[in-house]
């Protein structure tokens, strides 16, 4: 692009380009560009604009005119056969992946293994304790979770686009937020956990009351303890000091601290982000240090992704890194794209982290004044002569009132000319007044005479807000905060008040919140959420207490990244193997957030091995606690040890069926004498309570 003097691509330390994470399994993938989905040579015809959705087991989603099809809408949970998929007649154990690689007995490791996938499955990894579970077996796991072999009821209907719109361009049909979740869902897996999420409810005067007056009636594997409840979804994981900080304080006081985040001291580790040599430079800083910063392997758009990571763990404004986490998959800028290293780090801070708790219409406007929405969505090539329709489609499809928010062709057109002039110079956000098309538009309602081109900035920035406050985007941004927080299949009762409550407020978030807390249908929805990948290894960091302290006598090569950054940059490897990690949607509608788009062995036995890992200290980097001192004074029985290892763990007691298997991986009885190290298997009992629906759900 003329205004951008920055490379296409980059080599990591690894030897892989950066881009998109990809399987190589995947045989749709294609050589990374450094360009990533969207057409970047100044022509707006095709690719981009005639993208269709495509859910787990579909094709789809692909970029006409390009020859890229992905046959998910995303990074996706990859099994050890590319797929996850479990061929009929074929055992679990011939194709997950070795649970138990340090063990010299086969037939034990064979029978652990098998343990693990019977805890896992036929004790019910579910959500509320629907039947969503693997048979013994584990054979047809995906078929019977995803729903394939039904003709698609979601399949998206094409619009009224035409050549002769502006641009020229095919209209998207690329699923919004919330209707990928919502295609997920139509599912047959999905049709079951519908029937067990709550239908209806009602608002409460404050959180406290509402979660001691809701009684929890749905099915579920998860202790029905409301401080557990909203400590596993206000944050990235319950950990023992959260629970404490619960009790101490009370519902209504946490809440009030979390939704004040600036008032919580940071912790050391998010002192030590500071080891980020890029994560306070501005853009021109950045630009300024481009060659330098390349020469020594830095970049921002990594460490960026690395920071949040950090935070995620071991930030104790935990409901905030959860809202970032919304936000960042709701107005969603890639993490990689041409231009991320200068731009997408600010994005990140001026944007999503300063507007997260505080107002959308705010949010909204500083994202289309930004460099990165506006490269990575083709902004800076359109101008009244030649109008390109990507940022002003997604204004509308994605980032407000929704697919179905009730706009036509003819709005996007409209809002598509409204917004030419806004580009990018030098890495930065300019106006360009001689671009801008002057002339009276109407979009869903807004009207503006846009009669100068000076005044066509402010134009824009007016129609944003309205966007931003229109009823459909009230109940966009409802339907998605309850998925995330209530149910894959939240009840009508939330979005309706979620909704009145995000008008009510002029697009403040944080009323939208606390209605949300107050609403008895959050409280009564234990267990109706799973883990998505990242969540998944990030609350295993968390409860197993890892530090992000270097222990004294580390030795650490690599003088341009210290101990602490290698460690980042080595589990966002991790997540980016697993499928997901900070921003890591290379399109622009973000990860979905339901259960069934997640679901494949192969990554949660992945996801295992990486908590048996961690139990056993892998990343050197890093400070662990020896999984024998998880339990101060352990039992001396194996049965009572293992008990209070699963208070430690999940926060609550172990089904008779679970506890047996367990002690069954142990190969030892519940009267049985342990030591400490529960006589050697204190890393495979942790791992696999780590790997009980306790532990999945979120």
């Amino acid at each position: 692009m003329p205004d951008q003097n920055v490379p296409s691509h980059r080599s990591r330390d690894d030897g892989r380009r950066v881009g998109r994470p990809r399987s190589a399994a995947d045989p749709h993938d294609r050589p990374d560009d450094g360009y990533g989905p969207y057409p970047r040579d100044g022509h707006a015809t095709r690719g981009y604009g005639e993208r269709a959705h495509a859910g787990p087991g579909r094709t789809g989603d692909g970029y006409a005119g390009d020859g890229y099809a992905d046959p998910r809408p995303g990074p996706r949970w990859v099994g050890p056969q590319g797929d996850g998929v479990i061929q009929p007649g074929r055992s679990t154990t011939d194709v997950l992946p070795d649970l138990d690689d340090d063990e010299d007995d086969d037939r034990r490791r064979r029978g652990r293994r098998r343990a693990l996938v019977a805890l896992t499955g036929t004790a019910a990894v579910v959500a509320g304790g629907a039947a969503l579970a693997m048979s013994p077996q584990g054979a047809g796991l995906i078929d019977s979770l995803l729903g394939r072999g039904g003709p698609d009821a979601t399949a998206p209907a094409v619009t009224d686009g035409s050549a002769a719109r502006p641009s020229g361009q095919q209209p998207s049909t690329v699923r919004t937020y919330t209707e990928q979740n919502e295609s997920y869902m139509g599912s047959r897996a999905g049709e079951v956990l519908k029937k067990n999420s709550p239908v209806t409810g009602k608002s409460h005067p404050g959180p406290a009351s509402a979660a001691a007056e809701t009684k929890v009636t749905v099915k579920t594997v998860l202790a029905k303890d409301p401080i557990r409840h909203l400590a596993q979804r206000a944050t990235f994981g319950a950990t023992p000091k959260v629970l404490a900080d619960i009790k101490r304080m009370g519902i209504d006081a946490w809440l009030r601290e979390q939704l004040d985040p600036d008032k919580i001291a940071p912790t050391p580790a998010e002192l030590r982000l500071a080891d980020l040599k890029t994560l306070r430079m501005s853009i021109p800083q950045l630009r300024e240090r481009r060659e330098a910063l390349d020469a020594d392997g830095v970049h921002a758009d990594d460490e960026t992704v690395w920071a949040t990571i950090a935070r995620q763990i071991w930030s104790d404004r935990q409901l905030f890194e959860v809202m970032v986490d919304f936000w960042t998959d709701f107005l969603h800028v890639a993490a990689y794209f041409e231009g991320s290293r200068t731009q997408r780090a600010s994005f990140e801070t001026e944007v999503i982290r300063k507007h997260a708790l505080g107002n959308y219409a705010d949010m909204l406007v500083a994202a289309n004044r930004h460099p990165a929405l506006l490269t990575y969505l083709n902004q800076s090539q359109s101008s009244k002569d030649k109008v390109n329709e990507n940022l002003a489609r997604e204004n509308l499809e994605l980032y407000s009132v929704g697919v179905d928010g009730g706009y036509t062709e003819a709005d996007v057109r409209q809002a598509a000319l409204l917004q030419t002039g806004r580009g990018v110079r030098e890495d930065q956000y300019v106006y360009r007044p001689e671009r801008h098309y002057v002339g009276e538009v109407r979009i869903m309602g807004f009207q503006h005479a846009n009669n100068s081109a000076e005044g066509g900035e402010a134009a824009a920035d007016a129609y944003f807000r309205y966007l931003a406050l229109h009823d459909s985007t009230a109940r966009y941004i409802a339907t998605n905060l309850a998925t995330r927080f209530v149910s894959d299949t939240p009840p009508r009762s939330l979005v309706d008040r979620l909704a009145k409550a995000y008008t009510a407020g002029k697009g403040a978030i944080k009323p939208v919140l606390m209605s949300l807390f107050s609403a008895s249908e959050f409280w009564a929805s234990v267990g109706q959420k799973v883990r998505r990948p990242m969540e998944y290894l990030v609350a295993t960091y968390r409860v197993l207490g890892v530090s992000a302290e270097t222990p004294a006598g580390y030795q650490h090569s690599n003088p341009n990244r210290t101990a602490f950054a290698e460690g980042l940059r080595q589990i966002k490897g991790k997540l980016e193997e697993l499928g997901q990690f900070p921003a890591g949607q290379p399109t622009p509608n973000g990860y979905p957030d339901v259960y069934v788009a997640w679901t494949s062995a192969g990554t949660m036995v992945n996801g295992w091995n990486e908590a048996g890992n961690i139990l056993t200290g892998n990343r050197k980097m890093f400070t662990y606690r020896k999984p024998q001192e998880l339990v101060p004074a352990p039992p001396a029985t194996a049965g009572a040890y293992l008990d209070a290892l699963a208070q430690r763990l999940v926060f609550q007691k172990l089904t008779d069926g679970q506890r047996k298997l367990i002690l069954g991986i142990a190969g030892v009885q519940a009267d049985t004498k342990v030591d400490a190290t529960f006589n050697g298997a204190i890393v495979a009992v942790a791992r696999a309570i780590l790997a009980s629906p306790m532990h999945h759900l979120r």
